[in-house]
């Protein structure tokens, strides 16, 4: 990921124009989103609001009439002394007196509960089951509770869990009902609720087609609904506290309400269509906008890449082959906008102003670069010239006239060597030779002081190497390492080896001297030009300085003493044509 963000170009003309068109019309994109989005949110919100207010209303109706009943039962089950005599062994007519008084006691009461539909008092001793009616409903629906509850009771065998806190939803033969029991002895004082009575009032409610009002368990199962037709992928399972969306094909809001005398809820199923129906035209022209917002976007890229990015891509292209130095390269005459025609014509110009210029550059350049060269190669030590000439006149003093002819063949051959036309490279074979002679003249110097050994290979001696790059090197080590004491000894090796996967030709001389002092072999060691108190090294300066100049870094020198004694020189170059 990283090398991938790296080769993106982020200070470019073309990244920033794209990057602005998307920074300019990405937000006005999401923000009408966010305002479709939001609109609908809000609307969401308030009908959610609506319909919950609502609900609370009529559930706290509902959980007082519940309440109260509550109450009333609790008072007759703890106090009424009738209510224990029902099944007591008694003389049967007082009992029958108790039951006339109990029976009255429950028709009084139960006006006072709207939302109950029957209050039962049950003995399990005498059997004896009395009832008070709220409305007029269904005998053989009345009988079927009553045959349920009269059985529950009488297999119940812990009562004490009927005395339960609160209402508790009942299925009987494929109806809910909310039963609440209280035990009182023998005898049990009770009431039940057709759930779907409950749903009366919401019934009213327009909760558009596909809507529809419930009375829901605890667990989220339907007891009650004002639509008999059932929404599958409807879930009643969620939190009521707060609005939420269901829905797969279609999607509802369901808004709730807990009640608090029984394990119940009222239920609101709001079709989202119905909420929506009158946003449809601000919503899709929202959409709209929006979907041609981001058909607009690829548009403009299209545009912009045409008008600007493509022109601009052009010149870079042209820069960066010239910058790799191709200044052959101009840009051709396209069709495109007035200011990148001036630019491009005015970039035509320049660069063949810049290949003019380049060409007259290069050419001082390499007549510098050749007149340097030939300079350096011209470097004579004067010391060499003048001892060369003061051996050949002790030479003369004593006669040893085939000694002279000899030096002076040998110093022949060296001259016409250092002062040759051809400056740039010579053959191996040919450096060789030139080494060999300047030994020669040395020992005619230094006789018994001075020997040599040099070990090439046939197949490299026609190689091109720089000249005089081996000499200069024999030249310092016979001028700072023979002594009287014991000879000194040459050794001069060169081989092709690899390096970094190149062919390259490696030269060693190595001498039996003292080796470089410590303070000059750091100095050069370092590339510094090096000047002791002898003068300066103008032979070490001469070879790096050419080397540069002919092979611009690719060659390299290396400066070191040998484990035992002597200075190690190790010259690579890499291979040149052949000349």
């Amino acid at each position: 990921m990283r090398k991938f963000i790296s080769k993106i170009p982020l200070n470019s003309i073309s990244f920033k124009l794209t990057a602005g068109v998307f920074a300019v019309l990405l937000p006005l994109i999401f923000l009408l989103i966010y305002n479709n989005i939001y609109s609908i949110k809000v609307i969401h919100n308030q009908v959610a609001e609506s319909y919950k207010n609502l609900l609370t209303l009529y559930m706290r109706q509902i959980d007082d009439s519940l309440d109260a009943a509550d109450e009333n039962m609790a008072y007759m089950a703890a106090l009424d002394n009738d209510l224990k005599l029902i099944g007591a062994d008694i003389d049967p007519n007082y009992r029958s007196l108790a039951q006339i008084k109990v029976s009255n006691r429950l028709s009084e009461n139960i006006g006072s509960y709207k939302a109950i539909d029957v209050v039962f008092v049950y003995n399990t001793i005498s059997k004896e089951f009395l009832y008070a009616l709220n409305y007029k409903n269904d005998f053989e629906e009345r009988e079927i509770v009553k045959k349920y509850i009269i059985n529950l009771l009488d297999k119940s065998t812990q009562s004490d869990d009927l005395n339960v806190k609160k209402w508790t939803p009942v299925k009987i033969d494929g109806q809910f009902y909310l039963i609440k029991i209280f035990k009182a002895g023998d005898s049990y004082i009770g009431a039940w609720v057709n759930t779907k009575r409950l749903l009366i009032p919401l019934g009213l409610i327009n909760l558009g087609e596909g809507g529809k009002s419930a009375l829901t368990s605890s667990e989220g199962t339907i007891m009650a609904s004002s639509v008999e037709t059932n929404n599958i992928d409807i879930d009643l399972t969620g939190d009521l506290q707060n609005y939420y969306i269901t829905g797969d094909k279609n999607k509802y809001i369901v808004v709730g309400e807990n009640s608090t005398k029984g394990d119940f809820n009222l239920v609101a199923v709001i079709p989202d269509e119905e909420i929506l129906e009158k946003l449809p035209y601000l919503k899709n022209i929202i959409n709209i906008i929006a979907f041609a917002s981001i058909l607009l976007l690829p548009l403009c890229l299209v545009f912009l890449r045409k008008v600007v990015l493509i022109p601009i891509n052009r010149m870079m292209t042209a820069m960066k082959k010239i910058r790799d130095g191709n200044i052959e390269v101009r840009i051709k005459n396209y069709k495109t906008s007035d200011e990148f025609q001036i630019a491009y014509d005015t970039f035509n110009k320049m660069v063949d102003q810049i290949h003019d210029l380049k060409i007259s550059i290069y050419e001082e350049q390499l007549s510098k670069q050749k007149a340097e060269l030939k300079h350096l190669q011209l470097q004579v030590n004067p010391h060499f010239f003048l001892n060369s000439l003061n051996i050949i006149y002790r030479m003369a003093q004593t006669g040893k006239y085939e000694l002279i002819k000899e030096m002076a063949l040998c110093l022949l051959q060296y001259f016409r060597y250092m002062f040759r036309e051809n400056s740039g490279f010579v053959f191996l074979k040919d450096e060789l030779k030139h080494v060999k002679n300047y030994i020669h003249i040395q020992e005619l110097r230094f006789p018994e002081s001075l020997n040599y050994n040099i070990e090439v290979p046939e197949f490299i001696l026609n190689t091109p190497v720089p000249p005089l790059i081996i000499q200069n090197f024999v030249e310092n080590s016979i001028k700072y390492a023979v002594t009287l004491d014991e000879p000194l000894h040459i050794l001069i090796k060169a081989d092709f080896v690899k390096e970094k996967g190149q062919d390259k030709l490696e030269i060693i001389i190595q001498d039996t001297g003292k080796g470089f002092p410590e303070e000059i072999l750091k100095q050069i060691q370092a590339g510094q030009r090096v000047i002791s108190k002898d003068g300066e090294h103008i032979g070490i300066w001469n070879v790096q300085r050419r080397l540069q100049l002919l092979y611009k870094g690719s060659a390299s020198i290396e400066f070191s003493n040998g484990n035992q004694k002597g200075a190690i020189i190790k010259i690579t170059l890499p291979l040149q044509p052949e000349i």
